[in-house]
């Protein structure tokens, strides 16, 4: 009985702790899972945001010190651009600020984002963790710097001059017309309606995670 016993509690831990390696699943028994496992539940995400995505986001919250928030982004790139991807999370009063429809780069994909770079003049969106920084008006109105935190993976993302901004073809309009978002050079772009609220509130030192089912990037990042 006692060894039936063991194994039942074996194969619950096996079930509820799992993570992705150099893109393999392997099995960990890790209080930190337990933890984002619950906070996901308390903040009543099942079916609206993917549980893999905020995993791996808040993983990287945990680890990354150079935060000033405890506001956290989610993009969600395993997401079409008609649908909405954008997450804006208060970690420490447990709840959900905003969701939003995003744009992805051009040469990402077209519904889907698929395809990231680094490299300037790829006009494709970039992966991973950033900080934010402060806020401008530039040709794209107001805009916020983002900072990559993930060499050869987006610590170009300032020479590329990939920022965070508003632009018409993000509006829900333009999936009436033609099925998807417009898109942009690489920046993650947002409706205008709603721009400078999400803006506004991240800005300045808060953590952005832009999340897609890749495991080139699994097995590059040195958070993950």
């Amino acid at each position: 009985m006692r060894r039936f016993l063991l194994f039942l509690v074996l194969l619950l831990l096996i079930h509820t702790n799992r993570q992705m390696i150099n893109g393999s699943e392997v099995l960990t028994i890790s209080n930190e899972t337990s933890e984002i496992q619950a906070l996901f539940t308390e903040m009543n995400l099942t079916g609206v945001v993917n549980y893999t995505a905020f995993e791996q986001a808040m993983i990287g919250y945990k680890k990354i010190c150079e935060k000033k928030k405890e506001i956290l982004t989610l993009i969600d790139f395993s997401k079409p651009s008609s649908e909405e991807r954008l997450y804006v999370f208060d970690v420490k009063q447990k709840k959900v600020l905003y969701t939003s429809i995003v744009s992805h780069g051009r040469n990402s994909g077209s519904l889907y984002a698929t395809s990231f770079s680094n490299k300037s003049g790829s006009f494709k969106s970039s992966l991973g963790f950033y900080l934010t920084m402060n806020t401008y008006n530039g040709k794209n109105g107001y805009s916020l710097v983002l900072e990559g935190l993930e060499k050869g993976i987006n610590d170009k993302a300032r020479e590329r001059a990939i920022v965070m901004h508003g632009a018409s073809y993000s509006d829900p309009s333009v999936i009436s017309s033609s099925g998807r978002l417009g898109r942009s050079l690489g920046c993650p772009a947002l409706p205008l309606k709603v721009c400078k609220k999400i803006i506004n509130e991240i800005k300045d030192g808060s953590l952005l995670y832009i999340y897609a089912d890749n495991n080139d990037y699994l097995t590059q990042s040195s958070i993950l």
